[in-house]
């Protein structure tokens, strides 16, 4: 089986759900996962909001990795809210820099970026600096996109933001069963993000927005690892 996959695009740990939760620390289900794979020579994509990452550098010195941060935000209240079981943004900063500063590839995703919560450019400001000083490659940024449900569990939650929010999205677009703001207010976040980050000379991408244009390179971080890498992002970027 292992003999007959094509080993040139990077296998991604994971789309659906943290590689790094809490457990991991105990079970390594994960690392177990990542040790076959370098065995097999599998570039890797680790997507991650944990600082327990660093755990397992040595493997990714094996083969061609990168790893992709989730930080939302520097505010540790905000953190909490919109992720409450992930570490506080400070840990993951330093686990960024300790990745970069050995020798693995970084990038940081701010997603999801929130009408009301995160969107003040003076904190994408504070964040894009500090991610950048810390050693990241690349941002990727993306809006929030509810699902069915969200907004009824967010007015229990909080009802003054759910009322904010329904208001934003209420002259969005549904898309695949995800709920969009328009076209025209992700594209101003979208552009005025952009211009933070290449001020601070990094990559730039967006996800799912519909503006490919804008961005710079792959919106998933492998342009990094990936081996012909040049005509894909070519092609994806134009």
């Amino acid at each position: 089986m292992v003999k007959n996959t094509e080993k040139k695009l990077p296998v991604m740990l994971s789309d659906c759900t943290d590689p790094y939760q809490p457990l991991e620390k105990h079970y390594k289900i994960t690392r177990k996962c990542v040790e076959t794979l370098v065995k097999h020579g599998f570039p890797l994509l680790i997507v991650t909001k944990s600082d327990l990452v660093t755990r397992d550098i040595e493997l990714f010195h094996e083969t061609p990795t990168v790893v992709s941060l989730t930080i939302t935000t520097l505010n540790n209240k905000k953190a909490r809210f919109i992720e409450p079981y992930a570490p506080p943004p400070q840990k993951r900063i330093n686990a960024l820099r300790e990745l970069a500063s050995r020798g693995i590839a970084t990038t940081v995703r701010i997603d999801p970026i929130i009408i009301g919560v995160n969107d003040n450019p003076e904190e994408w400001e504070k964040l894009v600096e500090t991610v950048a000083e810390a050693g990241a490659k690349q941002i990727t940024i993306s809006t929030l996109k509810p699902v069915r449900g969200f907004f009824k569990k967010l007015e229990a939650k909080n009802p003054k933001l759910c009322k904010k929010l329904v208001h934003a999205y209420m002259d969005g677009e549904k898309i695949a069963g995800y709920q969009y703001l328009n076209a025209k207010k992700r594209r101003k976040i979208v552009e005025s993000f952009r211009q933070i980050v290449l001020e601070h000379g990094l990559e730039f991408a967006s996800c799912r927005e519909g503006f490919p244009r804008l961005n710079t390179t792959l919106c998933d971080g492998t342009s990094y690892i990936r081996k012909g890498k040049n005509s894909l992002i070519e092609d994806y970027v134009h």
